[in-house]
């Protein structure tokens, strides 16, 4: 059994390593990735940590999950010709890095959606935002409906590059998902998540009522709002460590 050394997070870690193994063709376009159990024995970790790993290959396009069979290694998925260290989003620096490259993606995303979304991605992006708000109240993990959300409106644009950006984002576009955010803001993990579910439901009814202009500036300001909460979790991370 190979145990993941501690140095980045052990999702990290597995996602780097599988991805290696996708791009040096050891695992090839097509191919079944070992099961959950395979994984758990090779890599030491838990079941969270396989499954985390896998959503974000997932996210990344990487490879295709069918339910009850497993994960599949897509076609092209060797070919990632945009790439942002994944493992270097443990450093809350890094994480505001990827938010100021979505502040100019996803702002726009945000109008584009609101001039051309179909009645399907009305529906998808209230659901997700439904079971955002059933995760928090719930105590539970809601990085998967926040993705959905995001994800929701790139498509909602019609554009196929916001899609296929988005998609290798994935879960690296969710701050919280790497740094523990709410930690430093809220005096619980429920309020502050409460306080983003309110910034999606902002953004949610520009696009209902197709406001390209409010939709614009309404992402913009959620975007905003997560760099600056980040940009405090550092400054008191740093005058912490210098005490």
């Amino acid at each position: 059994m190979t145990a993941l050394r501690r140095r980045e997070t052990l999702t990290s870690q597995l996602v780097r390593t599988l991805t290696e193994r996708v791009a040096k063709g050891s695992l090839k376009p097509g191919d079944k990735l070992p099961s959950e159990q395979e994984l758990i024995e090779e890599f030491g970790v838990s079941r969270t940590v396989v499954r985390e790993a896998i959503s974000s290959l997932r996210a990344a396009g990487l490879v295709a999950t069918q339910q009850g069979v497993g994960a599949f290694v897509q076609p092209g998925a060797s070919a990632q010709p945009f790439r942002i260290d994944e493992t270097s989003l443990d450093l809350i620096k890094e994480v505001i890095n990827v938010l100021e490259l979505r502040i100019g993606l996803e702002a726009e995303a945000a109008a584009l959606a609101a001039q051309r979304r179909k009645p399907e991605h009305v529906e998808a992006m209230r659901r997700a935002l439904d079971l955002m708000e059933a995760a928090i109240e719930a105590a539970e993990d809601a990085v998967a409906p926040d993705l959905d959300f995001h994800q929701t409106i790139a498509e909602a644009t019609g554009n196929t590059h916001f899609t296929h950006l988005f998609s290798y984002l994935g879960a690296l576009m969710i701050p919280r998902a790497r740094v523990q955010t709410f930690r430093f803001f809220a005096d619980d993990r429920s309020e502050y998540l409460r306080r983003v579910n309110r910034e999606h439901e902002d953004i949610y009814q520009a696009i209902l009522r197709q406001d390209s202009d409010a939709a614009r500036s309404a992402m913009r300001l959620h975007l905003s709002n997560s760099r600056e909460r980040l940009r405090k979790a550092m400054e008191q991370s740093t005058a912490a460590t210098s005490i």
